[in-house]
């Protein structure tokens, strides 16, 4: 079985460690906890791991995240990996920071990122791991809070919620999402 955990983000030095790319630190997590190493592909940096007898591609796209979809789209064909064997890491304002919900389907949301793969599946039908940002900013301010960077205070929250959207990509390849699901979406 192989599956495609794509952690979403921006690339450029300008955008790492924001809360906008945690999806990207998600996948390096897991890549670095699997001692797997990214390497510059088509459409993104790749990186390749098994565990258990599981293959797990993980991506991080070049194509900044309003174009999320066409890197998606080119590794899910060419890896020959079913939809349902996708998960999409992204941030959510929605959330409250460190706050991780695992989602076998759903619209958008207003994500730019969720939009672009949507569009170019053709589908909603697809696990997405929405990991809380918070929204504690001013109104009018959005955008500068989603490309700020994370304060040593939000750190202390995000480091653990991290390791455990690391164990639950590693559920959602082993179990399934709605098991994955059952167990993890109830924690704090």
């Amino acid at each position: 079985m192989k599956y495609l955990i794509a952690g979403l983000g921006n690339i450029g030095p300008d955008y790492a460690e924001t809360r906008h790319n945690i999806g990207f630190m998600v996948a390096d997590r897991l890549a670095q906890k699997h001692e797997a190493v990214f390497s510059p592909a088509r459409y993104g940096d790749r990186a390749v791991f098994r565990h258990k007898g599981r293959s797990f591609v993980l991506l991080k796209p070049s194509t900044y995240m309003n174009l999320s979809g066409r890197p998606v789209y080119y590794w899910m064909e060419k890896e020959k990996i079913e939809l349902s064997n996708l998960l999409v890491v992204t941030d959510d304002l929605a959330l409250p920071t460190g706050t991780l919900r695992l989602r076998a389907k759903g619209g958008a949301g207003g994500h730019n990122g969720l939009s672009s793969i949507i569009d170019l599946l053709g589908t909603n039908e697809f696990a997405r791991l929405r990991f809380g940002i918070g929204s504690d900013y001013p109104r009018g301010f959005q955008s500068q809070y989603v490309l700020g960077k994370w304060d040593p205070e939000e750190m202390e929250v995000v480091g653990p919620a991290l390791e455990l959207a690391c164990e639950i990509a590693l559920g959602f390849g082993m179990q399934g999402v709605e098991r994955t699901m059952n167990l993890y979406n109830k924690r704090k």
